[in-house]
């Protein structure tokens, strides 16, 4: 059986700013169903209607209760930090690795291949260690054409 929640109550002066803030136009989507969460708590309505309601589940709108409770309205609609590694790839490092698919392909090749860049950038040491699936990701977002014969890098 679920534990009875304590009734959530919000003084004038959050209820006020809470509204203001879902009004102004110019928020985050996310932050404005926060808000939104927390005034249709403070009607009286259970956590899962109030997120059916916003377009939240239940465990977010519990999750923004306990934050505005903890450290008041604007904690709760703010975003947390993500996690998340690090680049693996860095500004010179992509500039390195670009420079080499745009050379010619070595001897006994058509063309430069993925796995091919990523064996030679780790060989000539501008990366410790990097994939095939990396090396496209750092050249997609690059004007060197995978599909030349003499230059770019061929996912075959």
């Amino acid at each position: 059986m679920a534990r009875p929640i304590s009734p959530f109550s919000l003084p004038a002066a959050d209820q006020a700013a809470l509204e203001k803030f879902t009004r102004s136009g110019r928020q985050p989507v996310r932050a404005v169903r926060r808000a939104q969460a927390l005034l249709a708590l403070a009607t009286g309505i259970g956590q899962q209607a109030a997120g059916r309601a916003v377009g939240l589940g239940r465990q977010a709108v519990s999750q923004v209760r306990r934050r505005y409770e903890a450290a008041g309205w604007q904690a709760a609609l703010a975003e947390a930090p993500r996690s998340g590694g690090p680049p693996q790839v860095d500004g010179p490092q992509r500039a390195a690795l670009t420079a080499l698919a745009c050379t010619p392909a070595p001897v006994g090749h058509s063309r430069w291949t993925l796995r091919l860049l990523a064996d030679k950038a780790v060989e000539l040491c501008l990366v410790d260690a990097i994939s095939h699936e990396t090396v496209r990701q750092v050249l997609k977002k690059t004007s060197c054409s995978p599909t030349a014969s003499s230059t770019g890098a061929s996912g075959r």
